[in-house]
């Protein structure tokens, strides 16, 4: 397992955390044989992610590519995907919601493993499941 964590703002972000949230949930997923990197990025820098891969001129939380498609050619690789994170967007978040930065960080980057996953939430009702899916792994595993 090959965790790559980059910060690419001024904001002291807790890394070992990021780090064991990953590994504990890449093993409950039998994948500790993958290698995933988890970037964070200002505001600017995810704006102008988001226009170029998704056409949406605006910040967002978190984005998540792989270059595998079809979750089976995984093994080709080893390589599940990398994960950009706003730090600052999380931090808008978490007091929008009244929730502790660092819960709202672990459930975004929850969020984000599950789309590398294979994990969408383009309807309400793949949205609802992501949220519970993320809410479950939290509770079972990082409780």
């Amino acid at each position: 397992m090959d965790i790559s964590i980059v910060n690419k703002t001024k904001i002291d972000i807790d890394q070992k955390k990021v780090q064991i949230v990953v590994e504990l949930f890449l093993n409950s997923h039998d994948l500790n044989e993958y290698s995933v990197s988890v970037v964070f990025v200002g505001n600017a820098k995810m704006r102008s992610i988001n226009l170029e891969y998704r056409g949406i001129d605006k910040t967002t939380d978190v984005l998540s590519f792989t270059e595998n498609d079809d979750f089976p050619d995984l093994e080709k690789d080893k390589f599940l995907g990398e994960i950009f994170i706003s730090y600052s967007q999380v931090k808008k978040q978490a007091r929008r919601l009244e929730k502790g930065i660092e819960d709202e960080l672990t459930f975004i980057l929850v969020h984000g493993l599950l789309h590398l996953l294979g994990y969408d939430d383009e309807t309400e009702k793949d949205r609802l499941n992501m949220i519970q899916l993320g809410e479950e792994f939290i509770e079972k595993k990082l409780k």
